[in-house]
């Protein structure tokens, strides 16, 4: 049976699962869920996930919530096809959970929090808030001095191999240049380009950038 990705083709999380599926090897049918209709709100959306948030898998029958979760599951479950993306070393395995929290703690609040603000918002018909934006754009731009500084070490967060770590960062960080913001490619940090044009080059980001 074929992974049943359940989600919106240019959701972030949606596509999330997505590039993983695609750096495994794993045929994914997407389930669209009509959000405007509020589908993910019904009684049937909630019973395989409770908060009403997208996505979900059914992998014959499993149901899995929760994107970054989803995308562990698929490495672990997939590890010997496709680009390998969890470590088995139990110390390379630690510098992945270290990096993979790097980019859920200090990368995607603030990323998410500029998208929002100048993204969504607009989306919406809501104004956006400068003084917030400002706020953001000086938390990332620390954050992304630490980065520069680990990527100066090694080729990827987590090391010399690529994980899911950075596969992570993709679908936010890609909207970082629509909104306006180089963050990621400027020549000021130039092992945080090198990292970002590597990773979001990719075939498997390239298939699902648009829409899963």
């Amino acid at each position: 049976m074929v992974l049943k990705l359940y989600g919106v083709p240019q959701s972030v999380c949606t596509r999330r699962v997505a590039v993983v599926c695609r750096e495994k090897n794993v045929p994914y049918e997407l389930v669209p869920v009509d959000v405007a209709k509020r589908a993910h709100k019904s009684p049937a959306y909630l019973e395989k996930q409770p908060f009403g948030q997208l996505p979900y898998i059914d992998d014959d029958g499993f149901i899995l919530y929760e994107s970054r979760a989803i995308g562990r599951y698929i490495a672990a479950k997939y590890a010997g096809q496709g680009t390998p993306l969890l470590p088995a070393d139990p110390k390379a395995h630690a510098l992945f959970e270290q990096a993979a929290s790097v980019e859920y703690s200090d990368f995607d609040p603030f990323v998410g929090g500029l998208a929002l603000e100048k993204a969504y918002k607009k989306m919406w018909g809501q104004e956006t808030d400068a003084a917030r934006v400002q706020e953001y754009l000086k938390v990332l731009d620390g954050k992304l001095d630490a980065y520069e500084a680990i990527l100066s070490k090694q080729a990827y967060l987590a090391g010399n191999e690529i994980t899911l770590a950075d596969i992570f960062h993709l679908p936010y960080g890609s909207m970082l240049s629509k909104i306006g913001i180089d963050a990621l490619e400027s020549e000021a940090r130039p092992n945080v380009a090198r990292w970002w044009k590597d990773i979001s080059s990719r075939p498997s980001w390239q298939a699902v950038k648009e829409g899963a």
